[in-house]
């Protein structure tokens, strides 16, 4: 990995914090954006800015051409079927927000089951609790193992009749296990339950294939792989999204509809795609794919795990440190901090460290369940991305070593 070229094209890691020089590593909440997504935008604003799917002139069917073949760009991504099978929106939370609301109010009847787990972010359980409540259905949790992953024998575990659809993360934005998905699906079929997928820790590291995974749907966002905000996918199978219908209305989703309320809508997938999209964002992400792609999955992959590897052989050295995911397979990193026993407040670590320059996450990363998991009120959690260095990691070593109680309080004083 070439991360001295790879820099070169992050503008904003010129920038300063806290008077320092800029050490992020907070990836799993937002990744930074190269040259050739910040160009990818501007272009569209400065030479396009037309409509999509409107306009009968040159400059809109430039658009047009440029978001279609986006949409191709993403399913060769997701190693879909079809183009027809991606459906652009402004993010994971909305896509598996439509996806809750379109399975329990058009496919689930009372009583039926939706399994999840404890580990999941807001935006993949909480659409399934409020779908849920209005169509009388129940949430149900596969047990995490001793170290919070999700096993095909606990899944076998949680499986009975009444079990309709399974939602979970593929890769777990807190401790960063990988979910045997692919396994999950076959016995989830065996069983005729729906599969759902939040893939928006996946995505930006690990090939996807989702024929060979054989999900229903599977969700991501752009910003976590390099592209812009206000803008993701929502995948699903042909079949399924010919057979449901949408949750939004509006321009460009339907062909024809009358006063007396009879509607027609538009083909898979453009009826799901009510209103302006977000044209801009999805440019972004189709030069965001290129620019992965460029630098290959499989290196980034490798990557990250070796700075993962780095990190945790470096704080093993240290006594202070609680590493709770020392054995998951990706660049996410999540741990306390202790000071003569007692655990510093995850906020004030993290506080501290942006005094040095370092930008990581804490708190509960939207998993609040997990935390009664953890018996913890809240994790630091360093992310890694291949733009990162050994030396940025040295750095956040080297800080953490004066991570005291009394250092990470005074900085309020």
């Amino acid at each position: 990995m070439d991360t001295e070229r790879i820099r070169k094209d992050f503008p904003i890691l010129s920038r300063t914090m806290s008077d320092k020089p800029l050490v992020y590593l907070d990836n799993g909440a937002t990744t930074l954006k190269p040259q050739p997504v910040i160009d990818a935008v501007v272009n569209y604003y400065t030479y396009l800015g037309a409509n999509a799917h409107r306009g009968d002139y040159e400059m809109s069917a430039q658009v047009d051409a440029a978001y279609e073949g986006c949409r191709k760009k993403v399913a060769d991504y997701l190693h879909a079927t079809s183009s027809k099978e991606i459906i652009f929106n402004s993010g994971s939370s909305e896509g598996l927000n439509q996806v809750a609301l379109m399975v329990c109010q058009q496919l689930l009847k009372p009583g039926d089951v939706i399994l999840s787990d404890e580990s999941e972010h807001a935006s993949s359980i909480l659409p399934w609790m409020q779908a849920a409540k209005q169509k009388g259905c129940k949430i149900e949790y596969i047990p995490l193992d001793e170290e919070g992953k999700i096993t095909v024998e606990n899944f076998k575990k949680a499986v009975h009749e009444n079990v309709k659809v399974v939602c979970l993360a593929q890769v777990s934005n807190v401790l960063g296990f990988e979910a045997p998905v692919k396994e999950i699906a076959k016995i989830a079929h065996q069983n005729d339950m729906l599969v759902v997928v939040d893939g928006a820790q996946s995505t930006p590291h690990i090939d996807i294939d989702v024929q060979d995974l054989d999900v229903d749907f599977f969700v991501f966002s752009a910003h976590k792989m390099c592209g812009p905000t206000g803008v993701g996918v929502l995948y699903g199978k042909k079949a399924l999204l010919d057979k449901l219908e949408p949750i939004y209305y509006g321009g460009e989703s339907n062909a024809r509809f009358n006063s007396c309320g009879d509607l027609i809508l538009k083909e898979t997938p453009l009826k799901y795609e009510s209103g302006t999209q977000p044209i801009e964002g999805v440019l972004g992400l189709g030069a965001a794919i290129d620019y992965i792609q460029a630098i290959g999955k499989e290196a980034i992959h490798a990557y990250e795990l070796e700075l993962k590897s780095y990190f945790v052989q470096k704080v093993k050295e240290l006594k202070t440190i609680h590493l709770y995911n020392e054995n998951a397979q990706s660049g996410i990193c999540t741990f306390n901090v202790f000071d003569q026993g007692q655990m510093i407040p995850a906020q004030d670590v993290a506080s501290f460290l942006n005094t040095k320059g370092i930008a990581v996450r804490s708190g509960t990363h939207c998993a609040k369940m997990l935390v009664d998991v953890l018996k913890v009120s809240g994790t630091c959690r360093a992310s890694f991305y291949f733009y990162n260095t050994k030396e940025e990691i040295d750095q956040l070593v080297a800080a953490l070593q004066e991570a005291t109680l009394e250092n990470c309080i005074n900085i309020f004083f």
